[in-house]
């Protein structure tokens, strides 16, 4: 019983820390909590049990378990072989800063197999496969690096950039806090935690409004490729599109938080668009037709509105 409840122990410490992130809603904190209060009541746990903590953090044991099959077996390599991996990294370097991506990633493979226990190599190569949008690749190298060297903090900082090219926020805030962690004075690693999370609040609420909706269900929705279909051959809307385009190729610069590029436009239309087929807002938007809808959506680009002003103003 005392492995499971430092197991527990160790899971509840890694939700009080998600508890305590922004990226988290009001209500998301509370059901953590919540949680948090449901584990410790049903294993007998208090936070004093300091005693029950592992030496290494959840995500550490995570990481190291999960590549012991497929990590490499230590071995002693031979002092020659190490002066070679050597000279291919540095090799590999200079490849780097030739952006020759391709042959920096061979170079550090072949540093790797002469020295597999050389966590800067898989490091290095996850930096040339994050260049190369193999993020996949990325993500397993800085594991691998991770899994030699639990307190290897750059490592846990390229795995964090690999995991938002992908959209894995949630993890991606997990690397660069663990990053600052280890190093917390590291600026890089503080301003890209703060545009993961950024991100993060961005993907569930598109138009800033705090309301989400799900765009790919819209889209696949017949209703609204019924009146996408029907918008398009709209005069008016024919009339603002060709200026806003215009606007965009040489035109002047829409105002700082306005709705200014056409990303904004659709999402703005979709998220009106979604209220108007659910029924989920106000009497003018159920009322309001797909062309009424649209061409409020341009007026409040050419307007410089904000995307607050989008919904209220309607």
């Amino acid at each position: 019983m005392s492995s499971v409840k430092r197991l527990v122990y160790a899971f509840i410490h890694f939700l009080r820390e998600q508890s305590q992130m922004e990226t988290f809603t009001p209500d998301e904190q509370e059901s953590l909590e919540v949680a948090i209060q449901c584990l410790e009541t049903v294993f007998k746990i208090n936070p004093e049990d300091t005693h029950l903590a592992p030496p290494q953090h959840l995500i550490e044991i995570f990481a190291n378990s999960f590549h012991k099959i497929d990590k490499l077996p230590l071995s002693d390599s031979l002092p020659e072989d190490i002066e070679k991996a050597d000279h291919l990294k540095d090799e590999g370097n200079n490849h780097m800063k030739e952006e020759n991506y391709g042959a920096a990633v061979d170079c550090y493979t072949r540093a790797i197999e002469l020295d597999p226990n050389n966590a800067v190599y898989y490091c290095n190569r996850a930096a040339a496969q994050s260049k190369l949008n193999k993020y996949s690749e990325a993500i397993k190298d800085c594991e691998r690096a991770i899994a030699i060297d639990p307190k290897y903090s750059k490592a846990y900082g390229r795995m964090g950039l690999a995991l938002t090219s992908v959209n894995k926020y949630e993890e991606a805030i997990t690397s660069y806090q663990k990053a600052l962690d280890l190093d917390p004075e590291n600026d890089s690693y503080k301003s890209n935690l703060k545009i993961a999370e950024q991100k993060l609040r961005d993907m569930s609420s598109p138009t800033g409004t705090g309301l989400s909706f799900d765009m790919a269900s819209l889209i696949n929705n017949p209703a609204f490729i019924s009146m996408a279909a029907s918008l398009m051959q709209n005069p008016q809307v024919q009339q603002l599109m060709s200026g806003m385009m215009s606007n965009a190729i040489g035109g002047p610069a829409a105002g700082v938080g306005g709705l200014s590029d056409l990303s904004s436009l659709i999402h703005a239309f979709g998220f009106l668009v979604s209220m108007k087929l659910t029924h989920s807002y106000q009497d003018r938007i159920k009322t309001a037709t797909c062309e009424e809808i649209f061409i409020h959506c341009l007026r409040a680009i050419d307007s410089h509105s904000d995307k607050m002003q989008l919904v209220c103003y309607f």
